[in-house]
């Protein structure tokens, strides 16, 4: 029986498993090392990441074709890594985005959507087998489950000065949670901000808020820029947060177009 030499040496690293606690899993390759990034939601960069291994194709016909199939094994892993990890997430009070997939239609909106995920570190080990990270914006899983009717967006003030450049939500105290499409009412329930409000680029591109622990690092967020307004969040309906009735009549007052662009920060510690 021909055997080829890739894959006698390959089998040297796999039989070692059986040989006692001495054994080793084989190495990353010297030079193609990256850091692991940690899978799981990041709240205040709005991604989702995972992390994706595949194993050489022992029956390829050499050793760069085993790579290569390694790699599409573990890109096809970290797809149904992130998929899992999206379906627990939750678009808002008693609703996760794994209820909304119940439908067909959705649920290819949302695998079309963490389909589209960038790779952001590979590694590849002496057995030819390859790890990768990947990661997908928050923003583009959000977009693929809620679209607003047109009668439903929320009005911005685009009259006078620009003088805020974004918005810190101070909901400390609270117990809210972080969810993918949060809204922002006044004390009569009425909507001053939520996905409708955003532009069709920016619920693609930037989602609807972003979750910080903590309220200095929320001001300093490349997000709301240099100058954010900050309010204060007094009560909760479900996800949706309650402003105090002074902070709601500022917002409705100030030119807002920074919210189309989803300028927000919400502060749950």
């Amino acid at each position: 029986m021909r055997r080829s030499l890739w894959g006698m040496l390959l089998a040297v690293p796999l039989t070692a498993l059986g040989q006692g606690r001495e054994a080793k899993a084989p190495a990353p390759a010297a030079a193609e090392v990256a850091r692991p990034s940690t899978p799981g939601v990041n709240w205040e960069g709005q991604v989702l990441r995972a992390t994706g291994a595949g194993a050489p194709d022992l029956k390829a016909a050499n050793p760069a074709q085993a790579r290569l199939g390694a790699e599409r094994a573990a890109k096809m892993d970290a797809f149904r890594n992130l998929l899992e990890q999206a379906r627990g997430l939750q678009l808002s009070a008693g609703r996760t985005v794994a209820d909304e997939m119940a439908r067909d239609e959705i649920r290819g909106r949302v695998e079309g959507a963490i389909r589209g995920y960038k790779v952001v570190a590979k590694r590849y080990f002496s057995d030819s087998g390859v790890e990768v990270d990947v990661e997908v914006p928050l923003a583009a899983i959000t977009a693929s489950l809620v679209t607003p009717a047109p009668d439903a967006a929320i009005p911005l003030n685009s009259e006078g000065v620009k003088k805020y450049t974004g918005l810190v939500v101070d909901a400390r105290g609270l117990g809210v949670k972080p969810v993918l499409a949060p809204r922002l009412l006044d004390g009569a329930g009425k909507a001053l901000y939520g996905a409708a409000a955003l532009s069709d680029e920016s619920r693609a591109a930037t989602g609807v808020a972003a979750w910080f622990d903590s309220l200095e690092a929320a001001k300093k967020a490349s997000l709301v820029g240099e100058k954010p307004l900050v309010v204060k969040a007094t009560g909760l309906k479900g996800s949706d947060l309650v402003l105090a009735s002074d902070d709601a009549k500022a917002l409705a007052e100030i030119n807002t177009r920074f919210l189309a662009e989803g300028r927000v920060v919400i502060v749950t510690q």
